[in-house]
């Protein structure tokens, strides 16, 4: 087992989970509008449709690797340009942070929490960013394929269900300050394009 592939893992998804994306801005709004309780309740149908991904992705991506290398080299490259294609998508962005609290719609904290969930089960992204980030961090040349993806998809919940909880938390002083500066949401982009671009080049270069 190679604990800095995990640790590796854990730093990226962190950074991912605090960039400005339709998910945390969503939870920002909510705890705006609703309290913080109900973006809790959105953080956690969130965070629970991940495991629809990570199922889907063990049991199919598993079986592509014990089928043939090359298919999962295939994937590997796969991964990496769409990354790079996010990185690309970023870069085009005008890199504005716009929170929409006004116009978000009150609900109980179950249509919430179901809202989130099938806000990220039905979103194809989701599927295509696991596929693209998760094989690339497999750990252990021994432990079964199946049991690493649920690992590294246990570790992603976690993360960002910390991460996205300190956002809901900390919604009112956060909005404050993104809007008092607007430089903020350049520095992320950038950030982003980065990232994204790094974690592409670590795909490719990583080993089964």
């Amino acid at each position: 087992m190679n604990l800095d592939i995990l640790l590796a893992f854990i730093s990226a998804t962190t950074l991912l989970a605090f960039f400005p994306g339709p998910d945390n801005i969503y939870v920002l709004t909510q705890s705006l509008v609703n309290g913080k309780k109900y973006g809790l309740a959105t953080v956690a149908g969130l965070i629970s449709g991940c495991l629809v991904h990570t199922t889907l992705l063990a049991f199919g991506v598993s079986a592509l690797i014990k089928a043939n290398d090359y298919l999962f080299l295939g994937i590997k490259i796969f991964g990496a340009l769409y990354l790079f294609y996010i990185a690309y998508k970023v870069f085009k962005s005008d890199g504005s942070l716009i929170l929409g609290g006004d116009n978000a719609p009150k609900k109980s904290l179950f249509s919430l929490f179901k809202q989130g969930f099938i806000m990220n089960v039905l979103n194809p992204k989701v599927a295509l960013f696991f596929l693209a980030f998760f094989p690339g961090f497999l750990f252990s040349n021994t432990l079964n394929t199946i049991a690493q993806f649920y690992v590294l998809g246990v570790l992603f919940m976690v993360v960002s269900f910390v991460v996205f909880s300190v956002i809901a938390i900390l919604a009112g002083s956060i909005s404050s300050y993104i809007i008092k500066n607007e430089k903020v949401g350049y520095i992320f982009k950038w950030l982003q394009i980065v990232v994204f671009v790094g974690l592409g080049i670590y795909i490719l270069l990583s080993d089964k």
